[in-house]
């Protein structure tokens, strides 16, 4: 059976799922009972939660945007999670057309959505891969047809590298991924933070994640800054996510925004 070509039983609607609870958060219709009970819960206790997620939602197109518009026609998008229009291609497309975009996603449910929302449209590509093998990620062969990593790579891990624990090493993750993309590659990282909400019961919204199928490590400011080792961060660095070259004034609604978004371009 092809990537695209996933099999509906191979999806489990019986827990919660991440990729559709952040669906649910962004208005979606992607999702079942299990993951909106579960995302209710979550923004129950955090009710800023949604505003995040919808932040999130619009760092990653403004930074493709800013990724195009400095030249950089190669995206690597790891942890795609369900297409939400507009999609990563969407957005670099507005500036480029000729922009080639590889989504890649360890979820059979990204799978079945990919053929009908991803890459139906030309220069793009999708397969199914972990960001935990990071060499079986570069070595496959769709990456391998669609971009050419002698030149510039944009790497975009966004709100993924929450769902890897520190036992996984996530900055050993993003070394090996970012070790063979040449000087003037970006990496375009957001992450979930308790930073703004000091106060929140940050314990009982992981426990939430930790019956879905995927778990949840928010980490600080200080502990995501090691993520861009060997990269330069274009300014404003890494801030909150609603606060990173946004397009007018933030309004003062956005100030409890808890992911963090930064871009760098390798050294």
């Amino acid at each position: 059976m092809s990537e695209l070509g996933c099999d509906p039983a191979r999806i489990d609607t019986s827990k919660p799922h991440p990729a559709r609870m952040y669906d649910y958060y962004l208005g979606g219709e992607d999702n079942y009972e299990v993951d909106r009970a579960a995302a209710e819960q979550v923004m129950a206790l955090s009710p800023d939660v949604v505003l995040s997620a919808r932040a999130n939602r619009d760092f990653l197109q403004r930074a493709v945007r800013a990724v195009a518009r400095d030249g950089v026609d190669q995206i690597m998008d790891i942890g795609t999670g369900i297409p939400t229009s507009p999609n990563t291609h969407e957005a670099a497309h507005s500036v480029s057309p000729g922009i080639k975009v590889l989504y890649i996603d360890n979820d059979p449910i990204v799978s079945a959505y990919a053929g009908a929302k991803l890459i139906n449209s030309g220069n793009t590509g999708f397969f199914l891969g972990d960001l935990r093998e990071p060499d079986a990620v570069l070595a496959h062969p769709e990456l391998r047809r669609l971009l050419d990593l002698g030149r510039p790579v944009a790497l975009l891990l966004v709100a993924v590298l929450h769902f890897i624990n520190d036992e996984e090493d996530p900055a050993g993750l993003i070394a090996a991924l970012t070790g063979p993309l040449p000087p003037g590659s970006r990496l375009v990282l957001s992450h979930a933070t308790g930073d703004f909400h000091p106060d929140a019961d940050t314990g009982r919204g992981s426990e939430i994640y930790r019956k879905a199928t995927a778990h949840l490590t928010m980490r600080s400011r200080e502990q995501i800054l090691p993520f861009f080792s060997g990269f330069d961060l274009l300014d404003p660095g890494l801030v909150q996510a609603s606060r990173w070259q946004p397009d007018g004034p933030v309004p003062e609604a956005l100030n409890g925004v808890a992911i963090y978004g930064g871009v760098g371009v390798k050294r």
